[in-house]
């Protein structure tokens, strides 16, 4: 998957990056054309700002950024490319790079059903090139292989742990409608704190909003795992941590959004849904930002016995999923936490913003 984003649920403020930067005491001459050092390897600041700048370029219309916006939001892409390039190390010292051959695979895969056309109109309205795109396919089956070799080869759920969980929830298996396991992605446009006298504020949190669902969107149709990226990249705060997962919801929970249970009802297990709107509560019509739902599985109303296979599936399947996502979590911050990193750029912020 493609980690230029994954941040670890950190927040990308400069001021925490900086004054991490202060008490670690960093501060190093080094090449105007670095802008970080991960265990020795240079993050270019061509790379950066290639990065920036195609963010920028989907936001044209609108008013264009301070200074001071402009070092926030390199500060924030710089973090995750830290931590793409931590990750990325990991992976090639375990010599699990993906193979030309691999990514060329994944690369048909993707084209199939598509005329060269629209798969060329893709690229560009996502801003990519081939190469980009092979690249992101390299890293996506790369952390992929990385995660199922340190994490999901290495999660075992026993027949005994099965039962014990069933006869501690037996209740939860008398179903009196039918229910769905559901994981979410969520993308909010609300303000967190902002001037009042921001006359296109709104516009702006909601055009971003779109960029950053879709940019998702794209991630989960080039096969990164769902779980992954909620836990990455859904601003939903309850379940991001748990890679998205709403748990077991019945029908009547989901048909009070009637948009969102017709697009949950004709999924099969294991597919998303399309990008959905998320309106306010308080008003039917706002919309106030945008979700993307996985189902994990279906169960049908009456009571489920444990000597049912499909119980019993189920039931392993929660269980090592929860693991993982767990395990995934704390994984990935140990190897942020055992990297030598050295962000000069956050460095060169501070000295701006102190001046």
């Amino acid at each position: 998957m493609d980690l230029y984003t994954v941040s670890f649920r950190r927040t990308a403020i400069v001021t925490l990056a900086t004054i991490s930067m202060m008490l670690s005491g960093c501060y190093k001459k080094q090449s105007a054309n670095v802008v970080a050092l991960v265990n020795g390897h240079p993050i270019l600041r061509s790379e950066l700002d290639k990065t920036y700048q195609a963010q920028e370029r989907q936001r044209k219309s609108h008013a264009a950024e301070t200074r001071e916006e402009a070092d926030n939001s390199r500060v924030s892409i710089l973090l995750g490319m830290i931590n793409a390039e931590i990750v990325w190390q990991r992976a090639a010292q375990m010599k699990l790079t993906a193979t030309d051959d691999e990514v060329d695979a994944k690369l048909e895969e993707m084209k199939a059903g598509s005329t060269k056309e629209q798969f060329d109109q893709w690229l560009q309205q996502t801003n990519q090139t081939t190469d980009d795109l092979r690249s992101n396919l390299r890293r996506s089956i790369t952390i992929d292989r990385l995660l199922n070799k340190e994490i999901n080869s290495k999660i075992e759920v026993t027949d005994a742990e099965v039962s014990h969980y069933y006869y501690a929830h037996k209740e939860d298996f008398n179903l009196t409608e039918d229910r769905y396991h559901v994981a979410q992605i969520v993308v909010t446009s609300q303000p967190m704190q902002e001037p009042a006298n921001s006359p296109n504020s709104k516009e702006i949190r909601d055009a971003d909003a779109k960029k950053k669902i879709q940019m998702i969107a794209n991630r989960l149709d080039s096969g990164e795992d769902f779980g992954v990226v909620a836990m990455n990249l859904s601003e939903d705060p309850q379940t991001a941590p748990n890679g998205g997962d709403l748990n077991f919801l019945t029908e009547s929970q989901l048909r009070s959004d009637p948009q969102v249970f017709a697009a949950i009802s004709k999924l099969k297990a294991g597919e998303t849904t399309n990008i959905l709107p998320v309106y306010s509560r308080s008003d039917s019509k706002q919309i106030i930002g945008y979700s993307i739902f996985k189902l994990i599985s279906r169960e049908t109303s009456g009571q489920k016995d444990l000597t049912s296979p499909l119980v019993q599936q189920s039931l392993r399947d929660q269980l090592r999923n929860s693991r993982s996502q767990l395990a995934k979590a704390t994984y990935l911050e140990i190897l942020n936490n055992q990297a030598r990193v050295e962000n000069y750029f956050a460095q060169e912020v501070y000295k701006r913003a102190t001046k």
